[in-house]
């Protein structure tokens, strides 16, 4: 028989006040006023709808929201997103909101949650360093499926994803980014993929400052993944945790409390908070550092090559190098890559094409460039001539480059059949806030991953549209563009 505490054991164990509370009928703790962090974070995700975006900003926005429709419509033949939409096909009860490179809609919910995972299929979609998140994934899917659910306008739709980007990569950025995830073995990339998703599905519900407070709150309720995302060998997983799941988090705070939810009023002070569970030595006001200053979308890397984030700066030693001393596959006797050695061990010939160095260096010989088609063309790995090119590659862990790192630097040495040697160091990758792509360049990008899918007609119409967003009227316009 369980021996169940006595009321007097039950004083003694709490300390007779505490326990006395919890023994009265609808006795409940005084709920403390909301601190100036989340006060201030919270009046401005409410007022993001309605303030312009400084033009840089707005260019910035529309690059990044393109480069992100790119990678969910790319990521729809590959298995995370062919999952995905077998999961939209299964579950399209309610024909609200869009699902990409489909005919299927679905509820604003399941559609965040597909699209999100269409847009991390691949090793395409956007990071932003200091945070250690993948932020566009999640963000633009969730403000895509809330944008449709409320009818908002382009510009609304803009700030919303802008907003989102500033919400989740400081959350983790606070929390201490990727030494933290090394530490705590918690997942950076889902944690600021779910409150930057809430941000942006919040701002299309047109929460108030107060209804923001507790979004975040529920946004804190639902952090979570973890680390073991990265012995995903298939992708699927990790496209869930990066950006399925988050989208589909915050789409679902949002909708919970547009329609009358509470909470919280501030997850980020006083007992059991947020920063207490998850970095207890975390200083909030990190969350609202240069806040409405510094636009986080500006500190957001967009990839010029669809491959992993090590082997970027590589291909762009060997574009730049070529520009300089134009040299063909025949005349190469020996490639030396050197990377940062956590890097290298990432990349060393891999078994899947778009992460395995040596294969995409040789393709970038063989080429001229490293297409979209190359980098996910696993049967070319066995191709005679890629083999012969791979076998002149050399790939040294460099322990100079780990301490730089996360700066992604490279040292690249060709060594030509003529005795010439060309030596080209990346210090900032092409695409990186240091270095940022030009218009055409994002452009050139989404045009290669778009078209095959969308055909050269489509990939034009939805780009043209995409770069002149914020004089849409409607943010459905954008389905008939975006489904195959």
């Amino acid at each position: 028989m369980i021996q169940r505490p006595t009321r007097r054991a039950l004083f003694r164990a709490t300390g007779g006040a505490l326990a006395a509370a919890a023994l009265r009928p609808g006795a409940r703790a005084a709920a403390p006023a909301a601190g100036p962090v989340i006060t201030r974070l919270s009046a401005y995700m409410s007022e993001a709808a309605g303030r312009a975006l400084p033009d840089e900003v707005l260019e910035k926005t529309k690059h990044h929201v393109l480069d992100t429709l790119a990678a969910m419509i790319s990521g729809a033949g590959l298995p995370p997103g062919r999952v995905a939409l077998q999961f939209a096909r299964a579950h399209s009860g309610e024909q609200t909101a869009t699902v990409a490179a489909s005919k299927v809609l679905c509820g604003p919910i399941e559609a965040a949650m597909v699209n999100g995972m269409l847009a991390h299929s691949d090793e395409t979609d956007d990071s932003h360093a200091p945070s250690h998140s993948h932020p566009g994934c999640a963000v633009v899917p969730a403000a895509l499926a809330a944008g449709e659910q409320f009818a908002i306008d382009g510009a609304h739709f803009l700030r919303a994803v802008a907003l989102g980007y500033d919400v989740g990569p400081r959350v983790t950025t606070t929390l201490g980014g990727l030494p933290w995830q090394m530490e705590s073995h918690r997942s950076a990339h889902s944690i600021a993929g779910t409150f930057g998703a809430a941000a942006a599905a919040g701002s299309a519900a047109g929460l108030s400052a107060q209804q923001m407070r507790w979004l975040l709150d529920y946004a804190g309720q639902q952090a979570s993944g973890i680390a073991a995302w990265q012995r995903d060998t298939e992708h699927i997983e990790k496209s869930l945790v990066f950006a399925g799941m988050p989208a589909r988090n915050g789409v679902s705070a949002a909708l919970l409390i547009q329609l009358g939810g509470t909470g919280v009023d501030d997850i980020f002070s006083g007992a059991d908070n947020f920063l207490m569970s998850f970095a207890p030595q975390a200083d909030p006001a990190r969350l609202i550092d240069k806040l409405g200053e510094r636009y986080e979308v500006t500190r957001t890397n967009i990839k010029k090559w669809t491959v992993g984030s090590p082997i970027q700066a590589p291909l762009d030693a060997l574009e730049n190098l070529r520009k300089r001393h134009p040299f063909e596959a025949t005349g190469v006797r020996r490639v030396e890559v050197r990377l940062a050695t956590s890097e290298a061990q990432t990349v060393n010939d891999r078994e899947m094409p778009d992460i395995s160095l040596q294969y995409m260096v040789a393709v970038m010989l063989l080429d001229k460039t490293a297409s979209f088609a190359a980098a996910h063309d696993k049967p070319r790995m066995q191709d005679t001539a890629v083999q012969r090119e791979k076998a002149k590659v050399q790939l040294i862990p460099d322990e100079e480059l780990e301490r730089l790192y996360p700066r992604r630097e490279t040292v690249v040495d060709v060594l030509l059949t003529d005795g010439t040697k060309l030596t080209e160091r990346v210090g900032a990758v092409r695409g990186t806030a240091e270095n940022p792509m030009t218009r055409e360049e994002v452009v050139a990008k989404c045009r290669d991953l778009v078209a095959p899918v969308l055909g050269v007609a489509g990939a034009g119409k939805l780009i043209e549209r995409v770069l002149e967003l914020e004089k849409s009227k409607d943010i459905r316009e954008l389905r008939a563009l975006l489904q195959a």
